[in-house]
């Protein structure tokens, strides 16, 4: 491949809407991210229909990379220690508190930095079809990225935090403290007020305390929404979250804010 064109490509795959985002590594440089949100929550097999529309509607995305991945954001996952993973036992890691299917094909992520393992439910029509597309990919999921970014940058801090990230139709919430998990877990949400209800239950049950833990915000939110405003209602610190990328943007491909499209633009 051209040194002039060695190019990694993310796709972020969920049931609400897609992204996608080609980064240049010669050059340092994000040169195309998209995001395609869906007006209601869709199946697998719809998902798949967008995907193919949108590889036909972007011509930027038909072309050679040399490298793939693919990022699944929904909420069959299950966070287990390291030491008490089998392989083996994957469906009983997510058959308590998500619906699979025996049908379902279970894959796993390592969390190195915290010695966790990541048991999710990718769709495997959407992997066959990327396969056949592109060619040999890598493919994750959302929780992966997102804990394993947050941990790394909350390393050296002594205090709790706790981010946010929302999204169409569910948010995901993470609690660090001491630099340790305290919590991974995804929503969803129909209402601004289910968003604060299931934050502040969160606070109540790790026991911390609105009035002093700082609450970074991500995603599909903004200062003056309404969503913001409930939120500061009942937290007093909350601030968006500031990231801290090892490559440029183009200028037309600069998100709105910094504190969009967190989850794939740390895949690279």
């Amino acid at each position: 491949m051209n040194q002039n064109h060695i190019k990694d490509l993310s796709i972020q795959i969920s049931l609400s809407g897609l992204s996608f985002c080609i980064l240049n590594r010669t050059s340092k440089s994000v040169e195309f991210l998209k995001n395609n949100y869906f007006d209601r929550k869709v199946n697998p097999f719809e998902a798949l229909e967008h995907l193919k529309q949108s590889l036909i509607e972007h011509t930027d995305l038909n072309q050679k990379f040399s490298s793939v991945l693919v990022i699944y954001q929904n909420e069959l996952s299950n966070l287990v220690p390291k030491v008490l993973f089998n392989e083996n036992q994957s469906a009983d890691y997510l058959k308590f508190n998500s619906k699979i299917l025996k049908s379902d094909f279970i894959s796993h992520d390592e969390i190195a930095i915290n010695d966790s393992v990541n048991v999710y439910v990718p769709y495997m029509n959407i992997n066959n079809f990327i396969f056949d597309t592109f060619g040999v990919f890598e493919y994750k999921h959302a929780s992966t990225l997102l804990i394993d970014t947050l941990l790394q940058k909350e390393a050296k801090s002594e205090y709790a935090s706790m981010y946010l990230n929302v999204n169409q139709q569910s948010f995901e919430l993470v609690a660090i403290k001491d630099e340790k998990l305290l919590l991974y877990n995804s929503f969803e949400f129909t209402t601004k007020e289910d968003v604060v209800y299931y934050l502040l239950f969160t606070m109540e049950q790790l026991r911390l305390n609105p009035e002093t833990i700082k609450l970074n915000l991500m995603g599909l939110i903004e200062k003056d929404d309404d969503l913001y405003t409930i939120i500061y209602t009942y937290v007093r610190f909350v601030e968006f979250y500031k990231p801290n990328y090892n490559f440029e943007f183009k200028s037309d491909q600069k998100p709105l804010a910094p504190h969009h499209n967190a989850i794939i633009l740390n895949s690279f």
